[in-house]
Order: C-alpha cells, then sequence, then structure tokens
C-alpha cells in the first residue's frame, strides 16, 4: 500500500477508491498488521510488566464536563512514572482518559483520534456523541484477546453533545460493554475512593469552577487509599491534568490553574484532614 516513490510518484489505488468512512476498516482491509487488535496472544506462561495507567475521573456540570486524571503509572509495586498524561482530546468536542496497560491505551487513543478525522474528512462532518462512544466501543473490544492475558485497557470517554446541549459520560469494560454515567464517573485502581468522594460533592447545578474542584478533590481522596494512584506532588510542581468540554470545545487548564485548586484544598486538608465539615443530623 506504499507510495512508489520511485516511479510516477501516484499514490496507490487503495487511497484513491471510495470506501468506508471507517479508518479502521481502512486499515482492517489493506494493512491488518497495523492494528492494534491484530497482535498474536502471548505465549502461554508469559507475564509482562507493563506500565499501567490508574485513575480518570469525571463530572457533568452546567454547561458542560470535566474530565481530568492522575499522573501516576506503576509497574507491579514500583513507580514506573511519576508524570504520564492520561487525558486527551479525541477532537474538538470530546476527550479520552485512560486506565490500563499504558502503551496499548495511548496507541488506542491516537488510532481513535484518526478514526474521528478520518470519518470528517470523508464524511464533511463530524460524528454524533453517541457515534463516537460506538466507535471507541469496537476499538475495546478488538483489543480484548490482550486484556485476557492481563493487557487491558479501560478508558473513559466525555464530551459535549451538541445536539443535546450538555455533557455527557460513557464508562467502558473490557469487553468494550459501554455505558452512560449520570452526573459523574470514575476508572481504574482508585475509582471505589473517587466514587465515593464525588458522591457525597456532586450536585447537578455545579459552575465549571466547581466541577474542577470536585475533580481534583476526588483525586486527592483516590490517592490518599490507593498506592497506585498519584496525589499532588508539590516539591515536583506535578499535579492532575484537568481539561473541560463545553459548546466552544475542548481545553485543556493550564498548570497555573491546577495547581492554584489543588494548593487551596491541599492548604484545606492539613487544617481539616477529612475535608469541609458536613453539619452533624
Amino acid at each position: 500500500m506504499e507510495a512508489n516513490t520511485r516511479g510516477t510518484g501516484r499514490l496507490p489505488a487503495a487511497f484513491l477508491t471510495p470506501g468506508s468512512s471507517s479508518f479502521i476498516e481502512f486499515l482492517a482491509e489493506h494493512r491488518p498488521d497495523l492494528l492494534p487488535s491484530s497482535r498474536r496472544g502471548l505465549p502461554e506462561g508469559t507475564v509482562v510488566e507493563a506500565p499501567h495507567g490508574t485513575t480518570i475521573v469525571a463530572a457533568v456540570f452546567d454547561g458542560g464536563v470535566v474530565i481530568a486524571g492522575d499522573r501516576r503509572a506503576t509497574m507491579g509495586n514500583v513507580i514506573a512514572q511519576r508524570d504520564m498524561e492520561k487525558v486527551f482530546p479525541a477532537d474538538e468536542y470530546s476527550a479520552v482518559g485512560i486506565a490500563g496497560t499504558a502503551g496499548l491505551a495511548v496507541e488506542m487513543v491516537r488510532l481513535f483520534q484518526l478514526e474521528l478525522e478520518h470519518y470528517e474528512k470523508i464524511e464533511g462532518t463530524t460524528l454524533s456523541l453517541e457515534g463516537k462512544a460506538n466507535r471507541l466501543t469496537t476499538m475495546i473490544r478488538g483489543n480484548l484477546g490482550m486484556a485476557m492475558q492481563g493487557l487491558a485497557v479501560v478508558p473513559l470517554f466525555a464530551g459535549y453533545d451538541l445536539d443535546r446541549g450538555r455533557g455527557r459520560i460513557f464508562n467502558y469494560d473490557v469487553t468494550g460493554g459501554r455505558s452512560e454515567e449520570r452526573g459523574f464517573a470514575a476508572t481504574g485502581s482508585g475509582s471505589v475512593f473517587a466514587r465515593g468522594s464525588m458522591k457525597k460533592l456532586y450536585r447537578e447545578d455545579l459552575t465549571a469552577d466547581q466541577a474542577v474542584t470536585l475533580v481534583v478533590q476526588a483525586l486527592y481522596d483516590a490517592a490518599d487509599d490507593d498506592s497506585a494512584t498519584g496525589g499532588p506532588d508539590l516539591a515536583r510542581k506535578i499535579f492532575p491534568i484537568v481539561s473541560l468540554i463545553t459548546e466552544d470545545g475542548f481545553r485543556r487548564l493550564t498548570e497555573a490553574e491546577v495547581a492554584r485548586t489543588t494548593v487551596a484544598i491541599t492548604d484545606d486538608r492539613l487544617t481539616r484532614p477529612n475535608g469541609p465539615q458536613a453539619p452533624l443530623i
């Protein structure tokens, strides 16, 4: 399928023949070896020690959705990386946060980005948010063989639905099973603790700033109880990645913006370790 640079310089026929608007289907037909799902199973008894990403959280607010992730990657009981990026824009109005085997997850996100871009170029319009979530389902299901051998990828997908005029969140399991979450969601090793934190603090009328505080609080609580989740590292100035998606599109908060929220939460916890006091019943 490669171009003949020594001949006429024309692209191969595969690139000039009308076909599916799916980039994944195009690869499956012409270069299936480039698909992550084309990998053969690992030899029996093989155990791969690969870096794993951990906790991703998301919350809907009045006007959009916020998605955030901690920065730690682990390999067994060892910290493999302290400043890993786990939240990526999928396109202008959606984002993916990754948990699971880091290398496979990042590769899947890049292929997903190409899939959405290819569809837009071929069709002249963007996929609906529901359509994007369905495409991601197919990709996760294609990795099921590797997931059964311990190399799972479990993303969290969030975006602004232009048709409905609100933010939405989709959660997945290793088989590609998809569920839409109402209000907030979490995935990864610290998700139980993060979800418990958001459960107590979430309201439907949150502003964007309040939603940012909510997800950073959730990651702080997850790191407090889950060793694989990295808390804010004030000494190294490593803070969570936080991104907002609204009708204006995707925006990643600057490090200074996240640092201000994180430092405020940290200072509050130093004086009140259990967080803001709730009124006694």
